[in-house]
């Protein structure tokens, strides 16, 4: 069941309405109830994977607590098997197996092919249809936290099945995050909640907003750079670079569309998720950028293997070896194919460049402070910051979107030649599959969306500025809004709704 559809937007007040009308006692049942029929709206077999990863996570999480306070009340200082550790890692391997079998198993079967290939040996044939379910590695990451959390002792065990497979289900967030930590999501799913007025209406506009993202900027721009990039080597190099620069702005409005309206969604159930995203594209470096981009992934792997390798503790070397590992591992989770892992490991290097400058900095300048600048040359140096921040983002993106290497290189190609690498300005829209004033709509759009997370960046709460303001303007928001939704959004019979650009990873 996709967010942006009209069975979504009967599904959403109804589960809400029954929420508040059922006991306390029973709420989570109906919760986990809800939350497998929205999941089941794509495929039902592939539910049995969801219970299935719950209940091995869930046994895991309990054994493991059983083993400790057993050893907490034997004696001696003999050494003994660590089962905990035995049963974490036999649980975690279970369900990274299934992963890598719906997601990677053709990827790996392709780089042995190439491989024998070189070799002169016969390929490997192999026919089984495998079709990736939605929100597999999103579940698998937030159930595998769980258990870490668990085994660190951080948390303890929850005991009560159905309230854990709540967590591991909870249909805002299921499919595509975020990724949700147990200490913030399962302590709220056991709270009581009353019916709030302020929460059903921060959530309406949570939804509102997520829906403007994704239906009047994100599906539209997608247009143009599907238009492009399906056959890039037919385009200028300024066309591929216009269509690189858009697919920036429909991945981050489809993945923070779908955020915001996970976080609506929640609201109204009196429940609130972590923020996925901060503003990223006013970041400064790309540290920075991956401090405000997707961060519920980011902090994942930050805590679960970025420090565990030994995070900054170790030296300069094994610090830069850990990040390029952990980048490159998060361009494998986001897809199976080459441009996603060069897309992980640029972004990688990009920091271990920017440390390394940074300290060159330092060491040039002996460390010393630099007078006070004046408004003027702050704002050109964060400017330049920025432009140069973005330059490198977008040059990523490049990998991302056109997957393989076939793609990719063509697209650089296109960008680099002389002859491709200008276009004459009357026909700019030529081909593209829009007109001028859905190019104009469009941009006013992505205006409305850079005032927004200009406010954002600078520490605004802007739904809680928006709703302290009077009648009339909150009003006329809602207006710009529900009209560009409703006008610009893409509706008809002709129309098949856009899935979530992230449901594929």
């Amino acid at each position: 069941m996709l967010f942006n559809t009209a069975q979504y937007l009967i599904f959403l007040p109804l589960v809400v309405l029954i929420y508040y009308l059922l006991p306390a006692k029973v709420r989570h049942v109906w919760l986990l109830a809800a939350s497998y029929y929205f999941y089941m709206q794509w495929n039902a077999l592939y539910a049995l994977l969801l219970l299935f990863s719950t209940v091995t996570t869930y046994a895991c999480g309990l054994a493991i607590e059983k083993i400790r306070e057993k050893e907490a009340t034997l004696s001696g200082t003999g050494k003994t098997i660590n089962w905990k550790k035995i049963c974490l890692i036999g649980c975690i391997f279970l369900n990274l197996g299934i992963l890598f079998f719906y997601k990677y198993l053709y990827f790996s079967l392709a780089c042995v092919n190439q491989l024998l290939m070189i070799a002169g040996l016969p390929a490997i044939s192999l026919k089984i249809d495998i079709l990736l379910p939605v929100g597999i590695s999103f579940y698998t990451l937030q159930s595998l936290g769980y258990l870490i959390d668990v085994y660190r002792n951080d948390i303890r065990a929850e005991k009560n099945l159905f309230m854990y497979a709540l967590f591991v289900s909870f249909f805002p967030q299921l499919v595509a995050g975020p990724i949700e930590r147990s200490k913030n999501l399962l302590t709220q799913l056991k709270q009581e909640h009353r019916l709030e007025y302020d929460n059903l209406r921060k959530g309406f506009y949570f939804v509102l907003y997520g829906l403007f993202l994704k239906m009047a900027i994100a599906d539209h721009a997608a247009i143009i750079v599907d238009t492009v990039y399906n056959n890039p080597a037919q385009y200028p190099g300024f066309y591929i670079i216009f269509a690189t620069v858009l697919f920036s702005i429909q991945v981050y409005c489809d993945f923070y569309g779908y955020s915001v309206i996970a976080r609506g969604s929640a609201y109204m159930l009196g429940i609130q998720l972590m923020s996925n995203f901060e503003a990223p594209y006013y970041a400064k470096s790309v540290k920075e950028f991956w401090q405000r981009w997707h961060i519920s992934l980011s902090s994942w792997f930050r805590d679960y293997l970025y420090i565990p390798m030994g995070g900054n503790r170790k030296g300069t070397l094994k610090k830069e070896r850990n990040l390029l590992t952990v980048f490159t591992i998060s361009g494998l989770w986001h897809g199976s194919s080459m441009g996603y892992i060069v897309w992980g490991a640029l972004n990688g290097l990009y920091q271990i460049f920017g440390d390394a400058f940074h300290g060159i900095k330092k060491k040039l300048t002996g460390g010393e402070k630099r007078p006070p600048q004046s408004k003027i040359g702050k704002f050109f140096q964060t400017l330049l910051q920025s432009v140069c921040t973005l330059s490198l983002i977008e040059f990523s993106m490049i990998f991302f979107r056109g997957g393989g290497w076939n793609t990719s290189l063509t697209v650089l190609k296109n960008i680099l030649c002389p002859a491709n690498r200008f276009l004459v300005l009357k026909s700019f829209l030529m081909n593209l599959g829009t007109n001028r004033t859905e190019m104009l709509i469009l941009i006013l759009s992505i205006l409305l969306l850079a005032v927004v997370d200009y406010m954002k960046y600078r520490g605004k709460d802007v739904i809680t500025i928006f709703l302290k303001q009077n009648g009339c303007i909150r009003y006329l928001v809602f207006l710009i809004l529900f009209f560009g939704i409703i006008l610009f959004g893409c509706y008809g019979e002709a129309y098949d709704a856009q899935q979530f650009i992230y449901f594929q990873f």
